[in-house]
């Protein structure tokens, strides 16, 4: 019995080593396209997309999970921004040093171990998947805005179109709670339908642009970055027109009072816009179809994060200076802002530049979850036949349908505040782990190459421990239903490694 918890205990801590991980990434079926623009599209169509369009307003103004850090909203980013630089240095050692799909996932299965990696990685797949459902959300909420300009042309079932046709019925509840409406009330646009005393509701705008971006990411990763800049360019071109067209009509009144629920609402202002910060981890998912990883890689992950934080900033000084904090709207903030200064026709054009940022996140996030449950499938913690590559695109296309299946399944019945938090529970745990990652390989592999290495360290490595570890107790304690979501999560990442991922590990090994 003790030599069998032994041998257990042993394989629990199993490490791949880095050396066989790499030979592994050299023999991939995986087409290396990727150089360092590629990267920085990925990066910036990951990071300038949901942040900017839809979170800030949650930030700024609050949720049903938090208070609101109004105008300090700008202090709120600096924060996660530095949380996120430590991480991001971090992520740069790593990648660079071990290029191979998969991400924390990979660079935990080289220091940490077999169960830890598991965990790693179904922590990731949570940070991607369900990030994935908050962005799909969003868009339905942009493409709403869009289709208001065309009132009297397109018909009115398209431009008001009934609730639960654009919603998840848990926001729709939310919605009938807040204008004093009945759900069960037989006007068309309210009227939500029921079967078998079960709410139905289908957000038919997020179906539709994630079964089309699956339909892309297996045509190829390279076609994808390429729609991804066609589409930055837009994005980065609103973004910008809104903060030079905005600061016009600034009134210093509106940033008064500065931080109206003090550091508490800064701090929980932080980890609503911390879901936007997850960008650079994607740029790492795709180290294995990266040209020079060694090179690229740490330039493409510090440069998204600097460019995307000077870009938050000013949005949220111009956003928070032309109207009142109690006019901010959560879902489609800086297109309602300019209607309410008389520019209608500035909104509309921020509402395709929004549909264009959140379709290029979509994108970007979709791609990370299926390199990481490819990562994980080819070190047998899922069944194998799923990773396999199409014939002719080279692309995981079993694993790209089952990824897009589960963002559409979860957009039926998961609220965009409360899936942007359960992601950013998966990403402080990652940023910690990662790390913990660097400071262990750097005393047990202090002889490998490192194309980039962290500076300061350990000091550097270990505050972002501290930063991303106090925000995710801190957000514990304050309560919310994405605490609990997330411990669920665990525990069910938990039974599957039990009950079928070590076992199976051991079959095929």
């Amino acid at each position: 019995m003790k030599q069998k918890i032994t041998s257990i205990i042993n394989n629990l801590v199993s490490r791949k080593s880095t050396d066989e991980f790499i030979a592994q990434s050299n023999k991939t079926e995986l087409k290396k396209t990727l150089n360092i623009m590629d990267l920085l599209i990925l990066g910036i169509s990951a990071v300038v997309g949901t942040g900017i369009f839809t979170i800030i307003g949650s930030a700024i103004v609050g949720s049903s999970e938090g208070l609101g850090a109004g105008t300090a909203v700008v202090v709120s980013m600096l924060i996660a921004a530095l949380a996120s630089l430590f991480s991001a240095l971090a992520y740069s050692e790593m990648a660079a040093m071990i290029p191979v799909a998969g991400s924390a996932y990979t660079f935990t299965y080289a220091t940490m171990g077999e169960f830890m990696a598991w965990m790693v990685g179904w922590i990731l797949m949570l940070e991607y998947a369900i990030g994935n459902i908050t962005v799909a959300t969003a868009w339905t909420g942009y493409l709403t805005q869009l289709l208001k300009g065309f009132k009297h042309i397109l018909p009115s079932f398209i431009v008001n179109c009934p609730l639960w046709l654009r919603n998840d019925f848990r926001s729709i509840y939310a919605l009938c709670d807040k204008y004093g409406l009945d759900v069960h009330d037989k006007m068309p646009f309210i009227h939500l339908p029921f079967g078998f005393e079960i709410p139905v509701a289908i957000n038919i705008p997020a179906i539709f642009i994630v079964l089309l971006l699956t339909i892309l990411l297996i045509k190829g990763v390279k076609e994808s970055t390429r729609i991804a800049g066609l589409m930055v360019f837009v994005n980065l071109s609103i973004i910008i027109s809104f903060v030079i067209v905005g600061a016009k009509y600034i009134a210093p009144a509106n940033w008064v009072p500065f931080a109206p629920n003090g550091f508490e609402g800064i701090l929980a202002g932080t980890f609503i816009i911390f879901f936007a910060y997850i960008g650079f981890d994607a740029i790492s998912t795709a180290a294995e179809e990266t040209k020079n990883p060694q090179r690229d890689l740490p330039v493409a992950i510090i440069g998204t994060l600097l460019l995307c934080t000077l870009l938050y900033i000013s949005v949220a000084l111009v956003l928070t200076g032309i109207i009142p904090m109690s006019s901010i709207d959560t879902s489609a903030p800086l297109a309602h802002a300019m209607r309410l200064i008389g520019k209608n026709w500035y909104a509309g054009a921020i509402s395709v530049g929004a549909l264009c940022a959140l379709t290029s996140v979509l994108l970007v996030y979709q791609l990370g979850t299926t390199r990481i449950i490819y990562a994980i499938a080819r070190d047998n913690f899922l069944p194998k036949n799923i990773m396999k590559i199409h014939n002719k695109f080279k692309t995981p296309h079993i694993i790209t349908w089952l990824s897009g299946l589960i963002v559409i399944c979860g957009s039926l019945f998961m609220d965009l505040n409360i899936s942007a938090e359960l992601c950013n529970y998966g990403t402080f745990a990652s940023f910690v782990i990662i790390c913990i990652e660097v400071l262990i390989l750097r005393k047990t592999e202090p002889d490998r190459i490192r194309p980039f290495k962290v500076p300061f360290c350990p000091l550097f490595p270990i505050l972002g421990i501290i930063l991303c570890s106090c925000f995710m107790i801190y957000k514990g304690l304050s309560g919310g239903d994405s605490s609990i979501y997330f411990l669920l999560w665990i525990i069910i990442g938990l039974a599957i490694y039990v009950f079928y991922g070590y076992k199976n590990k051991r079959k095929t090994n």
